[in-house]
């Protein structure tokens, strides 16, 4: 349900209750829970949710084109508490409803004990890095038409899926904030849209890694590799190659960690995965 603080196009509350349908289906699957992607009709081209920039796309050809011109894509944080949230659109105020959706648990054993419990010597490596990962992942550009759907960028079964409560040695750590696929060490990780590549690297946890902008906050990350074939700047074409499947950093095995950020935050890959490939 949509609510405005201020009055804003008539029936956009029952809009937004429709079902997604054929003439939206190069948009991410709508999803509006905790990790997931909210679609919110819009009266102006810039929107922004807690000071960020969000995606905005033409409204044209979709089911909501009468009732507004535009359509926001929001990324929902992981931690966001069942309720509302409100978009600065222009001079209104757009709420959305976020629904409760709840995770499974996943126990992993690592070997490697320092993945689990740092050492001294690492923190300030890891602190490092993830300042430097959290730059890339919330990075903004907007001199491109906006990427809205993904194909696979690695072929295998879906190991591991977004958002599990991890424990790590029976240890709490973060939700999963990616979607593992699993695939044999040297198996092909192809760009699943165009981009620039921001981050390019060897990481404490995440192995060898690459993070790939596709502009208006949408951002991919792509963890464990054992090969990296790109170096920052690179701008790169759907299907070029960003490397091969590996096991470095904090893994019990070969695979893909595949991240999608939106707005600076995790959400689900599956949202943008046509059906098919489900």
């Amino acid at each position: 349900m949509i609510r405005t603080v201020r009055p804003l196009l008539s029936a956009l509350a029952l809009v937004l209750t429709l079902p997604a349908s054929a003439d939206i289906a190069r948009l991410p699957t709508a999803s509006p829970v905790p990790g997931g992607v909210a679609l919110v009709p819009v009266p102006t081209s810039q929107a922004s949710l807690k000071g960020r920039p969000v995606m905005v796309v033409s409204a044209k050809g979709t089911r909501y084109a009468e009732h507004a011109p535009w359509l926001a894509v929001v990324g929902i944080d992981l931690s966001t508490e069942p309720g509302t949230l409100a978009l600065n659109a222009g001079t209104q105020t757009i709420s959305f409803e976020v629904k409760d959706k709840q995770y499974r648990e996943q126990r992993l054993t690592i070997k490697n004990k320092r993945h689990v419990n740092p050492e001294k010597r690492d923190m300030e490596r890891i602190g490092r890095e993830r300042k430097e990962m959290l730059t890339a992942l919330g990075n903004w550009r907007d001199d491109n038409a906006p990427v809205t759907r993904f194909e696979l960028p690695a072929r295998g079964p879906f190991s591991s899926p977004f958002g599990l409560k991890r424990f790590f040695n029976d240890q709490p750590r973060a939700p999963h904030s990616g979607l593992d696929i699993a695939a044999p060490k040297g198996a092909p990780i192809t760009a699943p849209a165009p981009g620039v590549v921001t981050a390019a690297g060897d990481y404490f946890f995440n192995g060898r890694n690459v993070v790939l902008d596709h502009g208006h906050g949408l951002v991919t990350m792509y963890s464990h590799l054992d090969r990296i074939d790109v170096s920052v700047g690179d701008r790169v074409k759907t299907g070029d190659s960003l490397g091969t499947i590996g096991n470095s950093g904090r893994v019990t095995g070969p695979h893909l960690h595949w991240t999608v950020s939106l707005n600076n935050v995790r959400v689900d890959p599956m949202l943008f995965i046509d059906p098919p490939a489900k």
